[in-house]
């Protein structure tokens, strides 16, 4: 196996894989990526048997063949080489010998036949979306996925299939992230699925602002191709709770919020909060929120926003932290907070897609 290729294209390629490389494998081969060279372009593979990334880049190819190499150090070689132009040449044994410039490195490998093979979609479901889109959906909910590994549906988020609309949802239990977006596909392609946070992280990377996504759907796995990448992952095997329930009935105020303006004020006051008392209070008066933290054991901030408020006096607590997690990945100007009593959940809206639901804490008189 032998090819040249430019040490910006390797280094692009190298840096959309290796990410999928885990640390801490008991298989060696799961270290390596798989480089396989032919028709004038190097496919890269990763996997750590639950998520898997392939790349594609153009590179003249005098040999084809295909070899394994240890990710974190080729790309730890590329990124450091001299010259532009990179040789990449592989024997038999599957040792690599680099050449960039004046620079020379010997690096041993795997055979490609140990690596495991990626699940094909020949019989998928199979869905169509901006790149754009998805990216979006995915940063206005992938903060609400929840950590705790004894509720393992939560670990993911819910790409719900349904009415020629995609539902995208996250909860940790004490909020909850949706998204919706028209979609239109045959009502028989209609499905549930859950991705895992892994696959989350690594499509948010890939995703891009221009071009197509096409959704790959089989039993277990789901495949998603950006055309010169492709991610696969398992899915996570159960029901995903009844996110609808959840979602607060009628609400008796509705208040029109500059959301930036809302980021900030909160973010200063959350600097008093500990950990013992980490709720703020938002009292709601005609004309304006006031924005309090108070600890016993620091002290107590306070701040005032004019808003469109002609309700009734009304005092809320909330976590600060999840109350700034949608509005630091929302980019509306103007959120909406909808509020029905102090005890209720607390929604905030954005356009006629977004919706976040936030359990109040109790309020320290």
């Amino acid at each position: 196996m032998k090819f040249n290729i430019s040490k910006e294209a390797l280094l692009g390629a190298i840096n959309q894989v290796q990410h999928v490389v885990s640390s801490r494998t008991t298989l060696a081969i799961l270290s390596n990526v798989l480089l396989k060279a032919k028709d004038g372009v190097l496919e890269l593979t990763t996997t750590d048997l639950d998520v898997g990334v392939t790349c594609t880049v153009p590179c003249e190819v005098s040999e084809a063949g295909a070899t394994t190499l240890p990710a974190r150090r080729l790309a730890t070689i590329v990124r450091e080489l001299p010259a532009e132009d990179i040789e990449i040449k592989v024997d038999e044994k599957n040792v690599a010998s680099i050449r960039s410039g004046p620079s020379f490195f010997k690096v041993l490998g795997l055979t490609s036949e140990e690596f495991p093979a990626l699940p094909r979609f020949d019989e998928a479901r199979e869905f169509k979306i901006e790149q754009q889109m998805l990216r979006d959906c995915l940063r206005k909910t992938s903060y609400a996925i929840s950590t705790d590994e004894t509720r393992y549906v939560l670990n993911g988020i819910l790409f719900s299939f349904k009415d020629n609309a995609l539902t995208m949802v996250a909860t940790d239990g004490r909020r909850l992230a949706m998204v919706e977006q028209e979609l239109e596909f045959p009502q028989s392609q209609e499905i549930d699925i859950i991705v895992p946070t892994k696959a989350v992280n690594e499509l948010s990377r890939l995703l891009s602002d221009s071009g197509l996504v096409t959704i790959k759907v089989t039993g277990s796995q789901v495949g998603f191709d950006l055309g010169d990448s492709l991610l696969v992952s398992k899915l996570i095997d159960g029901n995903y709770p009844n996110y609808r329930q959840v979602i607060p009935g009628e609400a008796k105020e509705r208040i029109p919020i500059e959301r930036e303006a809302f980021l900030r004020a909160i973010s200063r006051v959350s600097l008093l909060t500990t950990d013992k008392s980490n709720s703020i209070k938002f009292i709601f008066t005609p004309g304006q929120i006031e924005i309090v933290a108070s600890s016993p054991d620091i002290g107590e901030a306070r701040e005032t926003v004019a808003i469109n408020y002609k309700g009734v006096s009304m005092t809320i607590a909330f976590n600060p932290e999840f109350a700034m997690a949608p509005l630091r990945n929302l980019s509306a100007d103007e959120i909406h907070l909808h509020l029905i009593d102090e005890i209720s959940p607390g929604v905030i809206r954005s356009g006629s897609n977004f919706l976040y639901v936030l359990m109040p804490m109790r309020v320290n008189a």
